[in-house]
């Protein structure tokens, strides 16, 4: 396990590769920014624009996949407001017993500035079976879910004939996962090959006994599909100086998004900004800093490292404080949403704890072997 030279990004996290430097792929990208022609990409930017505008065959001449959190907040008001588009929103919704009030408001908020949506819900029976599916057989429930909502809004484009959607962060570009770089830092046609998605294979879905018809909401179309479609997925954040965790959760606050006011210290996101629509993503995080070592509060700081906001030296203790964490009662709550009880969902997560990176002492408790910004 090794930490980058400038941040704290580590080479255990899928898809990543460092430079002989010992840089992650957004800092090299970000320490060099002398090599970005911002003129370039304002034409790029303006290509784009022009390109939903002349080939949409609806009144709508762009769609964006949103929650109502802060980054979809941010790029749909920056959408409308600054670029003078007409975008229709895409919202894939999570079943009432598992969104929390706070998302439902938040999303509510969003449409209220002046937005068309269209919601998406998939069958709640479904979308639990296989939850507990991703849970038991990746130690990640949110694989399900993910395909579904990353799916949903090329589904859409498809549907009503708008090839352009506007997508947030390129995840290859700010957090390394190289699998779906694109031919550029905007394009975002690859989106399917991250990690989690997968390139859209569902074959452990259909294994569950379910028909194609049964789960078309969690088929992202295929690139002969998206060919014929015209379809671009561009990343709005690469025309972007300031796109950042920390300033969109400060712009939306001011535009009435609701932010998580709880104790922090059951919460990896120790802003409150992040993980509004519901909290299982928490406890995902959680389980995710068990398999790699990092988890949400690192991929946070090492923005803010880049920014030079937050010192590596500061950051260290921050991550140090907050990766990991998650109160008793979420993990109690998920294990009755999908029928398990905590005892079961520890002999799980220990199966796919990194037992490299942490010693177990007992049931939930985890001691890292490693030392945050050094590694083993």
């Amino acid at each position: 396990m090794k930490y980058c030279k400038n941040c704290l990004n580590v080479d255990t996290r899928p898809n990543i590769k460092f430079t002989e430097d010992g840089l992650c792929p957004p800092c090299a990208n970000y320490l060099h920014p002398q090599e970005i022609d911002w003129d370039e990409r304002r034409e790029e930017l303006k290509e784009a624009i022009e390109f939903g505008r002349q080939h949409s065959n609806s009144g709508y001449d762009c769609i964006i996949g949103v929650s109502g959190g802060k980054d979809s907040t941010r790029q749909a008001l920056y959408v409308k407001e600054a670029l003078g588009m007409n975008p229709l929103l895409v919202s894939l919704n999570y079943p009432p017993e598992q969104m929390s009030e706070r998302g439902a408001r938040n999303l509510s908020n969003l449409v209220s500035l002046g937005f068309d949506c269209v919601n998406v819900g998939c069958s709640p029976q479904i979308w639990r079976k296989l939850m507990r599916t991703a849970f038991f057989e990746f130690g990640n429930w949110a694989k399900a879910t993910e395909i579904a909502l990353f799916s949903s809004v090329p589904r859409a484009a498809i549907a009503y004939q708008i090839p352009l959607i506007w997508w947030g962060e390129n995840a290859a570009v700010v957090l390394g996962d190289l699998g779906m770089k694109g031919k550029s830092g905007s394009d975002g046609n690859r989106l399917k090959y991250s990690n989690t998605l997968a390139g859209g294979d569902i074959s452990w879905i259909l294994k569950e006994g379910l028909s194609k018809h049964e789960v078309l909401q969690y088929t992202y179309p295929s690139d002969e599909e998206m060919e014929r479609a015209k379809l671009r997925i561009v990343f709005l954040a690469h025309f972007w100086k300031d796109f950042s965790i920390y300033t969109n959760g400060n712009v939306t606050s001011m535009r009435g998004l609701d932010v998580r006011p709880e104790d922090i210290h059951g919460n990896a996101d120790h802003w409150g900004t992040s993980m509004l629509d519901e909290d299982f993503f928490i406890m995902n995080m959680m389980i995710k800093w068990l398999k790699f070592g990092f988890g949400r509060a690192s991929d946070n700081i090492n923005e803010e490292i880049r920014y030079g906001r937050v010192s590596r030296e500061e950051g260290i203790r921050i991550v140090e404080l907050f990766d990991g964490k998650c109160s008793k009662e979420i993990i109690e709550e998920f294990c009755d949403y999908i029928e398990i009880s905590v005892k079961e969902f520890w002999e799980v997560v220990d199966r796919y704890a990194n037992k490299e990176l942490f010693e177990r002492k007992s049931e939930g408790v985890y001691i890292p072997k490693f030392k945050v910004g050094t590694g083993l």
